[in-house]
């Protein structure tokens, strides 16, 4: 029992847990990306898609589990940041590079979580609780959620802004899909290089596919 107690208040676990919501929360960006580039078909294809999310009752359970997967996994990366902070108070004198050494997205972690957490609060407010527009699809009113995204990315502020977060995110994904493997076990030689290219080449996805979006929607308004 004390074994037990040990493994879950230990560093171990809570990375594993980390690693854990980390890659559900990647596949959640998979999945979110390809409903959004249903944008690219049709004002009525994508809010009929929004509205089929919105009007199932079951969707208050999945946006519930998404929160608790995503609070699990700021709460611990926030913990193990303090812990190593605690652990090492001052930062060494000089940093030797080497082949095993820390690389910029694995270096700037904490920074780019940070920016994903205020992109993430500002993208609810401003599309979830955004301006309500209506319209009807095949006699069925819904929200005209196409309108309201549309009508956002008409400042290129905020299509810059979308851009930045969105390279953020992915030079954060390009070290956490490969880190989450790490903390799991699923630790190789065999497999490792595998895992990394294919790390990066998410956070190159992620990048690219979420920045294509706001600059589509904005071409559509200067038409």
């Amino acid at each position: 029992m004390s074994a037990l107690r040990f493994y879950l208040s230990s560093s171990v676990m809570k990375k594993q847990v980390m690693g854990v919501t980390g890659l559900l929360l990647c596949g959640f960006l998979v999945s979110h990306l390809a409903g959004n580039c249903l944008i690219y078909v049709g004002s009525d294809v994508f809010n009929t898609y929004a509205y089929t999310l919105i009007s199932n009752p079951l969707i208050y359970v999945a946006e519930a589990i998404l929160a608790i997967i995503f609070l699990a996994h700021l709460g611990l990366a926030i913990k193990l940041t303090i812990e190593n902070k605690t652990a090492r108070p001052q930062n060494y004198y000089i940093k030797q590079k080497t082949g095993r050494g820390a690389t910029f997205a694995s270096s700037t972690m904490p920074y780019t979580g940070m920016i994903t957490l205020v992109f993430l609060i500002l993208h609810l407010l401003h599309f979830k609780f955004g301006p309500l527009y209506m319209t009807t699809v095949d006699g069925v009113e819904m929200r005209d959620i196409y309108k309201t995204v549309i009508e956002y990315f008409q400042s290129p502020l905020n299509v810059a802004w979308y851009i930045f977060a969105m390279i953020s995110l992915g030079i954060h994904v390009s070290h956490g899909f490969w880190s989450a493997f790490q903390s799991i076990g699923f630790n190789h030689p065999k497999y490792n290089c595998l895992i990394k290219c294919s790390s990066k080449a998410f956070g190159v996805l992620v990048t690219l596919g979420y920045s294509a979006l706001p600059i589509y929607c904005y071409l559509q308004g200067v038409k």
